[in-house]
């Protein structure tokens, strides 16, 4: 039988070397992908996927409190007497401390606190409903500027600040005005976040115990405040009523401890625009006033996959 012309080479020949090298180099590599093949099975028996691994489909919700500070604002009150603007007024919140109130049920709206439900579209992104309960209260004896008329009937007890106004001092006294979101300066918003697992920078691989993630946000809702104010000692007005808009950016650091429970903190700021806010019983007495926030909140939550 006739061999096949490689057969027939010398042993030294170029060809049967290169023949040898070539078959030797092919057996090593189907050895090698056989070899990792195994391994990769192992790998995936011993390491299961991890429920931290994966958010898409869980909910999520928290209840928190918050510190908040405000921006300078003009205040403009507007009624069938009056109509001036009040320059650059100072506000700052009203901080309950630790407090049994953050968990009393029947005083939830006594310190500023921070609610918030939401759901993961996919693993990175979740889109939640938040109402924040913040409190605004004006600065009570500051001196800040006027422009503006006021002319209420001789009758009336606040008709000593009858006068035209024109961009001058006056000290912003009880018996002027009290002007306060108490209970409270009520945001409640939609919002979109965007949430990363940096467990890796610290070495933690057993996410399911501790894991740790950092969020972007991005938010807008709408403005219901309890105004609680006291103007030109007419009498005291205290009622929820539709005020204005805010939009807000936010970044938080989440820890996830054992899958499901979490403590979270958040920085968010952003602006507020309100420009229907209801200052006495009478029905044509309005203010209005735009500033900027900023929001420190600590959360405590839980995160289950319900479905």
């Amino acid at each position: 039988m006739k061999k096949h012309p490689i057969f027939q080479t010398p042993s030294n020949s170029p060809l049967l070397k290169a023949f040898l090298i070539m078959k030797i180099i092919g057996f090593k590599v189907v050895l090698l992908l056989q070899l990792f093949f195994v391994f990769n099975l192992v790998a995936q028996e011993q390491n299961p996927s991890l429920y931290t691994a994966h958010n898409k489909g869980k909910f999520t919700f928290s209840w928190g409190a918050n510190r908040a500070s405000y921006s300078k604002s003009d205040i403009t009150f507007t009624g069938k007497d009056y109509n001036f603007t009040l320059y650059d007024v100072s506000a700052h919140d009203r901080p309950k401390g630790w407090h049994i109130d953050y968990i009393n049920p029947t005083r939830l709206t006594i310190p500023q606190t921070n609610f918030k439900i939401g759901y993961f579209i996919s693993d990175h992104y979740k889109i939640s409903l938040a109402l924040d309960h913040m409190k605004y209260i004006m600065t009570t004896d500051q001196f800040a500027n006027i422009s503006g008329s006021i002319n209420l009937e001789d009758s009336e007890s606040g008709s000593l600040y009858n006068g035209d106004y024109r961009n001058v001092p006056i000290q912003l006294s009880k018996d002027f005005l009290e002007f306060e979101h108490t209970n409270g300066l009520n945001y409640i918003q939609t919002k979109i976040a965007r949430y990363d697992d940096i467990s890796s920078l610290f070495n933690i691989q057993k996410t399911d115990k501790l894991q740790v993630n950092i969020l972007e946000g991005l938010g807008a809702g709408i403005l219901y405040p309890k105004t609680n104010t006291t103007l030109l000692q007419k009498p005291r007005t205290d009622e929820f009523h539709l005020s204005g808009y805010g939009i807000t950016l936010s970044a938080g650091l989440n820890i996830t401890i054992f899958k499901h429970f979490f403590v979270q903190g958040d920085l968010a700021g952003g602006f507020i625009n309100m420009n229907d806010i209801k200052t006495t019983h009478e029905p044509t007495d309005r203010a209005s006033q735009k500033f900027f926030y900023l929001q420190r909140i600590i959360r405590l939550g839980g995160i289950f996959k319900i479905f």
